[in-house]
């Protein structure tokens, strides 16, 4: 069995304050003296569940509470740099890190400040680690469709300039997500991929508003296309990539443990999927996790592993020449002896 940390990989799936460390969260708080609750400190990772609005709610709080200690220049450079060596140790070449400026903007000078610091951010941490770094803006599903037109304006002032996408985040049982077509349709134009989130904690019936009123081209988790053959077949005829986070499928309850994860069902119907962590710093479960834990629970080749990492460059905006050496050091992996 081949070392999965040295299989290249692209990681589509990954949110901003959610890709920060557990040390780094402990630390700053300590700093500024933020009372964290026992499920990050003692309890941590924390045991979750998102199957009614009160779990929801729990999930979101911790979210929030992890937001907080996010205090200065210096703390977004540092998530943003660990964030990048934590994926290049997993194997990781190019990310698409997503983030919901109208989080920070408050704090930090307002949305379009804060995205020229996350963006300075990621060419430092692209420069020191290596790592091909590109963002997507992400509204949410909670606040009103119009502040999502204006973040939808926000990536296509910068698209071309670090942002290669536009996403649709939060409870996707909260709201109308076809009230957001609007936003999405800005995004369109401004030639930004589209991948909002659907088809986790609603099923197919959603999975079709996103394509039908969004113009999806990838689907934030969209796991539970497998419950639909026709929609799935839908899915894989139009290309459109799913963003498969297997750790926080179950730790949201949404499958009862990683063997109930449906990759191969989504796999053996030929749809494009790349693995991702989601939110590590909730779900104790970085990139490389999420191979080695489908390796386990499905009993993947190494052959099947190196298409899911060939398939994650193929559905990202990274360069062509990134993806064409990534590509070729995946043939590499593949062909050296195996550790078994």
């Amino acid at each position: 069995m081949r070392d999965l940390q040295a299989l290249p990989k692209a990681h589509l799936h990954l949110h901003f304050t959610g890709s920060m460390r557990h040390a780094t969260l402990l630390e700053l708080a300590a700093r500024d003296g933020i009372h964290l609750p026992d499920a990050l400190v003692s309890e941590w990772p924390p045991h979750l569940t998102a199957a009614d609005e009160k779990g929801w709610f729990r999930f979101q709080r911790l979210y929030d509470v992890a937001r907080s200690v996010l205090r200065t220049e210096d703390d977004v450079r540092r998530l943003v740099r660990e964030a990048a060596e934590d994926d290049v140790a997993d194997g990781g070449r190019w990310l698409e890190i997503q983030v919901d400026p109208s989080g920070y903007g408050a704090r930090f000078g307002g949305i379009s400040a804060f995205t020229d610091l996350v963006l300075d951010a990621v060419r430092d941490a692209s420069e020191r680690t290596g790592l091909g770094i590109a963002v997507v803006i992400a509204a949410n599903r909670t606040r009103h469709p119009l502040d999502a037109r204006t973040l939808a304006r926000l990536a296509g002032q910068y698209a071309g300039r670090g942002v290669v996408g536009f996403g649709l985040s939060n409870d996707e049982r909260r709201g109308r997500t076809s009230e957001f077509a609007g936003a999405f349709a800005i995004a369109e134009r401004a030639g930004l991929l589209l991948a909002p989130h659907g088809g986790e904690l609603r099923g197919p019936e959603h999975i079709r508003v996103c394509l039908d009123s969004l113009h999806a081209d990838r689907l934030g988790h969209g796991v539970r296309a497998a419950e639909d053959p026709a929609l799935l077949a839908r899915i894989v005829d139009a290309g459109v990539a799913l963003e498969v986070c297997p750790v926080s499928n179950v730790a949201l309850g949404v499958y009862s443990d990683l063997t109930s994860v449906p990759l191969p069902t989504l796999l053996e119907a030929g749809a494009t999927v790349a693995l991702g962590a989601d939110d590590p710093l909730l779900f104790g479960s970085r990139l490389a996790g999420q191979y080695t834990t489908m390796r386990a629970a499905h009993g993947l080749g190494d052959d099947q592993l190196a298409e899911l990492a060939r398939m994650s460059f193929r559905a990202s905006r990274a360069p062509q020449d990134v993806v064409a050496a990534s590509l070729a050091a995946i043939d590499a992996w593949l062909a050296a002896p195996d550790e078994a």
